[in-house]
């Protein structure tokens, strides 16, 4: 009987944990593109600036984090052709899922990320989503 609990216990267990898989984003490279530059953010109840830094990759691969100040991070972006992160002070709770299913709180930055990748040699980008507006300049 003891066996069978014991077994039934892993076999839950290792239920579990197969259902917490984190998503394996891409690691930057040399080939990745590195830009820097501030990033003006208002939103429904504040608006702040702040530095951005911007990598992404010839596949789609992209990272944005947005910070005021040393070590105050406000958010960071993750994303490769179909899955997206998004975690910080200005999204509340963080969200992971599928780029073409984000809650109204990723949108915008996502949207953000379209900008950038459709002209990456751009230097002003701009966007708009619900009551958030984004402007980048490198």
């Amino acid at each position: 009987m003891k066996v069978v609990m014991h077994r039934s216990a892993i076999l839950v267990l290792a239920l579990l944990f197969a259902g917490c898989a984190i998503h394996q984003f891409a690691a930057p490279n040399r080939e990745w593109i590195t830009r820097n530059g501030q990033l003006s953010y208002h939103g429904k109840k504040r608006a702040l600036i702040g530095e951005v830094l911007v990598r992404f990759s010839n596949r789609g691969d992209f990272e944005l984090t947005f910070t005021k100040g040393p070590g105050v991070s406000l958010l960071t972006l993750r994303t490769d052709p179909q899955f997206a992160r998004v975690q910080g002070l200005l999204v509340g709770l963080p969200w992971s899922g599928p780029i073409s299913h984000p809650p109204a709180r990723a949108r915008g930055w996502l949207a953000l990320r379209e900008e950038i990748l459709r002209n990456p040699r751009g230097q002003t980008f701009r966007a708009r989503e619900g009551d958030e507006r984004f402007i980048v300049r490198f």
